[in-house]
């Protein structure tokens, strides 16, 4: 019979040697993670009761036992206490200081008529001085529950914003972005009077619209590139504001559990912006940016010298974004056929596609990605055709293109596996779904809506991934709202039974693998987040409840509570 002290001898040894097998390389994680739900959204694990990170890169996932194997006294714990994580969520296309701006100036998301407009345009003038500009945005006209009296096109008329602001200019974008409202006064300082007295009745440019009356008169309705007509005159931003603002969309975008953000389109100011930012350690959110298309000249600056990689992470160029289209809410979105709701308009070409194929021709020559704005079925089908011709002409580069088309809202059947086949990757707001179906089917019609619109199950199906996202500030910034409008096709008010269409609903497995790996994908970044797997970047979003198990209609009550980023708590909800 053997002695206490080798059985207690031998169950040291064995304690020790399970402990170095558990922990090879001798290393001690900096945070350890436990206690809770945790989803990997990697192709080893669906979850895990425990993660170890070191500094920002995850040191271990999976069981407790074998977790504690990398604590020592110096080692942060973190007990979930019953709560879920995931990976860190991917704003797969959004506007990053439009998101920021949006909270310093009139936000108008939630304004349910015109004269609420009106209303909130007339308190800004009480402390604004004469002369300065009101701006805002937010406003969407098929989302109110009246339209006033006056409208030409199915959108208001300057008139009443006029009365209530006679010295202030006024401009405030649509929802959308691709149309916005000015008063008489910005329209004065636009010199367009002028143009009305001197006998032009028709306000005619390519790639927007100017709204006109019966008498030739403009409304103050500016649809898509006509925009530049107001914008120009408008007093450039501050080096102050634009702090102010980029401070804001971080703050907004850990509050909501966002650690990496597509910003959809920036031009050579804002790159030099965020350069600086980074520089000054306040790019605490990854971004992963496009660069404009509508510049030329930076394209081909940056064709020269190529992508730009961050080594750290926190910044990267390798896209380029193009806009090809307008919108549905503005009628912007190019059509094969015309609007059901205005039979004379088949949208806007905003931009040639020729410049589209060049573009695509660069990005495969030079390395760099190329997403393309496309709402309407004719503007999809258009970049398809290009994107198709660019790789046919240089096969041995679109082996692994990634290129995108942003959006991807209307599609004609005959385009949908032809995504698949060319390997394009749709990266598509879900919460526009439910924001716009109510009211798209007046633009589309039921055959169009039901064969074509919001197609994810059908292209994820065809073998594509799906990036989402919120296209903030177009939307509110909440990664929840787009989750459910993902998996259940209703409004956020629930609407209807059963959901619009619902075949083509997202399993939740979809759903959040559209928010993080598939998104990372989108990115060329699968192989550094996007999953909870040893190596990748150390960003989790921790919520008060299950995601992926909680009551459907109990999904849009879920709340972020912590999010980490790089290693680190940023956000822990009050």
């Amino acid at each position: 019979m053997k002695s206490l002290y080798s059985i207690l001898l031998s169950t040291t040894l064995a304690l020790i040697f399970l402990l170095s097998c558990s922990n090879p390389k001798k290393e001690f994680a900096t945070m350890l993670i436990y206690g809770g739900t945790i989803y990997t959204v990697d192709s080893t694990a669906t979850t895990v009761e425990a993660v170890a990170t070191k500094d920002n890169s995850i040191l271990f996932a999976g069981t407790l036992a074998e977790a504690e194997a990398y604590k020592n006294d110096k080692t942060e714990l973190i007990d979930l206490k019953g709560k879920t994580m995931t990976p860190g969520l991917i704003e797969g296309h959004g506007h990053f200081m439009g998101l920021g701006y949006n909270k310093l100036t009139l936000d108008l998301m939630n304004t349910t008529s015109y004269q609420a407009i009106v209303d909130a345009v007339a308190e800004r003038v009480k402390t604004t001085k004469p002369g300065e500009w009101i701006t805002g945005r937010g406003w969407h006209q098929s989302k109110w529950d009246s339209m006033p009296a006056e409208t030409v096109h199915g959108f208001q008329t300057h008139h009443l914003l006029s009365e209530i602001s006679p010295d202030n200019p006024v401009y405030l974008g649509h929802a959308s972005g691709h149309a916005g409202f000015a008063n008489a006064k910005a329209m004065e300082i636009a010199g367009l009077n002028r143009i009305a007295k001197d006998g032009i009745k028709k306000y005619e440019l390519e790639g927007g619209e100017v709204l006109v009356d019966a008498l030739g008169r403009p409304t103050g309705v500016f649809n898509e590139r006509a925009q530049g007509l107001i914008r120009q005159h408008i007093p450039e931003r501050t080096p102050e504001t634009d702090i102010q603002a980029f401070e804001l969309a971080v703050e907004a975008c850990q509050e909501n559990g966002i650690t990496s953000f597509h910003d959809a389109g920036i031009g050579r100011k804002r790159i030099a912006f965020y350069e600086k930012m980074k520089l000054e350690g306040k790019m605490n959110t990854r971004i992963y940016a496009m660069l404009t298309g509508w510049d030329e000249d930076l394209l081909n600056e940056w064709f020269e010298k190529g992508p730009m990689v961050d080594p750290n992470y926190l910044l990267t160029i390798r896209s380029v974004k193009l806009n090809c289209d307008g919108a549905l809410g503005s009628r912007g979105a190019w059509l094969l056929e015309p609007y059901s709701d205005r039979p004379d308009h088949f949208g806007h070409e905003t931009l040639p596609m020729d410049f589209v194929k060049k573009t695509a021709l660069n990005g495969l020559q030079h390395g760099f990605q190329v997403c393309a704005h496309a709402i309407g079925d004719r503007a999809n089908r258009e970049i398809l055709d290009r994107y198709e011709m660019a790789f046919k002409e240089l096969p041995k580069l679109a082996l692994d293109h990634r290129f995108r088309i942003e959006h991807a809202q209307h599609l004609h059947p005959d385009d949908i596996p032809r995504f698949s086949e060319l390997q394009i990757i749709p990266a598509m707001q879900a919460i526009h779904m439910s924001s716009d179906r109510p009211w798209a089917i007046d633009r589309l019609g039921k055959k169009r809506i039901k064969e074509g619109a919001y197609m994810w199950q059908a292209l994820l199906q065809s073998g594509v991934p799906i990036v989402n996202g919120t296209d903030v500030p177009v939307e509110p910034l909440n990664p929840i709202a787009s989750f459910y409008a993902s998996v259940s096709r209703k409004t956020l008010k629930g609407l209807p039974e059963g959901g619009y269409e619902p075949e083509q609903k997202m399993t939740r497995a979809q759903a959040l693998k559209s928010y993080t790996l598939d998104a990372a994908y989108g990115a060329f970044e699968e192989d550094i987040k996007g999953s909870i797997t040893i190596g990748k970047l150390a960003d989790f979003t921790i919520y008060d409840q299950d995601l992926m198990t909680v009551d459907e209609d109990k999904v849009l009550s879920t709340k972020v509570v912590m999010t980490i980023f790089d290693g680190k708590v940023v956000y822990t909800m009050k």
